[in-house]
């Protein structure tokens, strides 16, 4: 088996949005983000995400609203090669009946049945029982508080699921 995926949400996990917006978190730098027509967006991202991530032993790749973006905007930042995105297409911010984040279906399918372990700030049950039900390969979702963004109880976690499973490199 190749190495489990980690699927990166931006905003939450890497950009602590929900802070108090007059304070950017300790170790954050802010940059402007010009990803769509108007206002560019503030985003404040922590450097020493980007290596912590890469030594987890996870091949990453973006679950996130900025897709192919998060390479131009959040990758330099934080030190992190250009990776493979998951393309939502026209799921992108739909809703669904059943209450199953727009996103996981996609991710689900992006997996492939391969082990991995998701970052976002918006998972719910029905996600949860929505990867045990149609994936068949152990899955960590893991919630990242966006108040605070990546912390050392978060990448713990990432690393003791990872141990958890048994991979060739």
């Amino acid at each position: 088996m190749s190495r489990p995926l980690l699927f990166l949400d931006v905003d939450g996990p890497l950009n602590p949005y929900a802070a108090q917006p007059e304070r950017r978190p300790p170790g954050y730098t802010t940059i402007r983000a010009t990803v769509r027509p108007g206002r560019p967006l503030r985003v404040w991202l922590n450097p020493h995400h980007g290596p912590a991530l890469l030594a987890l032993g996870y091949e990453l790749c973006w679950a996130t609203t900025w897709m192919a973006e998060a390479n131009r905007w959040i990758a330099p930042v934080l030190g992190l090669p250009e990776l493979p995105y998951v393309d939502f297409g026209h799921t992108l911010l739909t809703e669904r009946p059943d209450g199953v984040h727009w996103k996981t279906e996609a991710i689900v399918a992006h997996a492939d049945g391969r082990p991995f372990a998701w970052i976002d700030d918006e998972q719910t049950p029905p996600d949860t029982l929505y990867v045990h039900t149609h994936h068949p390969a152990p899955a960590l979702l893991h919630h990242v508080d966006p108040r605070l963004g990546l912390r050392d109880t978060d990448f713990t976690a990432l690393t003791e699921f990872r141990t958890s499973l048994r991979y060739d490199d």
